[in-house]
């Protein structure tokens, strides 16, 4: 699986001109899946975006992890992230998990990231966890913090 991360103000995902899903400070995350992922990645992905330390704490420094800021989570679905950019001038999406996979291990990395996050001290509470719609054209608006943008491959 493959995540960008970009720390956020705020994002939003609009679909057909209506708001799908929007949050407030926390991190918009873009979830690419590849042909040979699973589970255990979404495992992994999920534990990773719940307690990477992209906040800042009093000191200024990145410290803190989107649950112990109480932030929120916006995952949206974007293919393209497993283009393969290396020849030509046209991306190759080989890599990329036929959309009934992708749909299935998207859906899973949410479940996991509810459940993870109910077991986690503080557990995250109310609208945390939001998402685009896989396989629309989808709009998305985001006031990037920082900038702050980092990019995993698992």
């Amino acid at each position: 699986m493959v995540a960008l991360i970009q720390r956020v103000l705020h994002a939003s995902v609009r679909v057909e001109n209506e708001c799908i899903a929007r949050i407030e400070q926390g991190m918009l995350v873009f979830i690419g899946v590849e042909h040979n992922d699973n589970t255990v990645q979404a495992e992994k992905l999920a534990h990773k975006l719940l307690n990477y330390r992209i906040f800042a704490d009093e000191a200024g420094r990145m410290n803190l992890s989107v649950q112990a800021i109480g932030g929120q989570v916006l995952l949206v679905p974007q293919f393209t992230l497993v283009a393969n950019t290396t020849k030509g001038m046209r991306p190759g999406f080989s890599a990329a998990a036929e959309p009934k996979k992708g749909l299935e291990l998207f859906t899973r990395l949410i479940d996991i990231m509810r459940r993870q996050a109910q077991q986690s001290t503080p557990p995250l509470a109310g609208e945390w966890l939001q998402s685009g719609q896989f396989g629309a054209d989808m709009a998305v608006e985001l006031l990037n913090d920082g900038p702050v943008s980092f990019y995993f491959r698992l």
